[in-house]
Formats: structure tokens, sequence, C-alpha cells
């Protein structure tokens, strides 16, 4: 249901979703999904919420397998940005982000992916700079949050899609950014 609920938002808009496009998307009827969800902006929360999670709990999962700040950071740098112009779970965001001024619930959705990505971010920094691997241009924090914004700006770009900046393109200009930063090449 969830599934339905988020291909219903991206086809509709967050603002112009309603049950009969979830209850659609899911090949049920509106009741079946008033059953399981008795509030649809519960739902749509929920839905979301699971788009959201691409960009921090499965990264911080595929971080685990690595120990160099390097490769950490080109890693999360990489798995960032959309996969193309099509990528679901950033058109999704897309949606959240236009509605975040007139929706609070959205508001704090996006507010804490920004926070914990920023922290995820900041962690690499830290390690790198603590290891002596990166020489930081600024403070950590500072570091992390414009990577975020470099990351959001692209991939936005992405989705729009822009003539010239794709995925390659764009993680290759928050690496440009990334080397100024951490004073190390990043070449892994």
């Amino acid at each position: 249901m969830i599934e339905a609920a988020r291909r219903a938002i991206i086809r509709h808009g967050i603002d112009g979703v309603q049950l009969s496009h979830v209850a659609e998307e899911a090949g049920l009827t509106s009741g079946a999904v008033l059953y399981h969800y008795p509030d649809l902006s519960e739902l749509l929360v929920e839905a979301q919420h699971a788009g959201m999670e691409r960009f921090y709990e499965l990264r911080l999962r595929r971080l685990a397998d690595f120990t160099d700040p390097v490769e950490k950071l080109v890693v999360t740098i990489r798995s960032g940005l959309p996969t193309g112009p099509l990528d679901q779970d950033v058109r999704l965001l897309n949606e959240l982000g236009g509605a975040a001024g007139r929706n609070r619930v959205y508001g704090v959705l996006l507010t804490s992916l920004y926070d914990r990505q920023v922290s995820m971010y900041q962690a690499i920094l830290d390690t790198g700079a603590a290891l002596r691997v990166f020489r930081l241009s600024a403070d950590s924090l500072t570091i992390a949050r414009n990577l975020v914004a470099l990351e959001d700006a692209y991939g936005y770009r992405i989705t729009a899609r822009h003539p010239v900046i794709g995925p390659a393109e764009a993680a290759e200009l928050i690496l440009s950014y990334a080397r100024a930063a951490t004073g190390n090449d990043l070449s892994h």
C-alpha cells in the first residue's frame, strides 16, 4: 500500500493525491485502503518516510562496509544523487519539498532527513580530520551542510532533466567541492 501511495503522490502531486488515486494504484477499493489506513494523511507520511530511507538508513548500512574515510566520503556523495530523471525516491522528495512550506509534518520530515544526512557527513569528515587524511578548509558542520545542499540542488537538476547535469556530472561537481574542502584528492 505504501508503494501505491508513493506512485499516487508522484503522479498527482502531494496536494492533489486522493484516496481514490491510492486505491487505483494499489488495485484495491477505497474502502480496502481505509481499512488499513483510516487516515489518508498517515499513509502519505509513511510513504514519504519510506522514500527517505534510501538517503539515510540505507546509506549508513552501506558505509558500514568501509573503514577508510576517503572511500566513505566518495560512496556517500555518489549514493546521495538520483539515478536519473525518473528516480522515484527523489521525485517523491521533490514533492515533499514543495509541500513543506504548507504542511508542518512534511517540513519536519525534510528537516530531520537533512539533519541526519549532515551528521552522517560530519562524522566522516571528523574521522578523516582526526586521522589526518583530511585537512578541512572550514569546520566539519559547515562542509557537511554544503555537501547535503549540493546533493539536493544537483538532485533537483537531474530530475528536472538538465541537459548537461546527470548523475555522473553531479557527482563530479560535488566531489570537486569535497576535494577543496578536505584537501584530499579523493581518488577512490
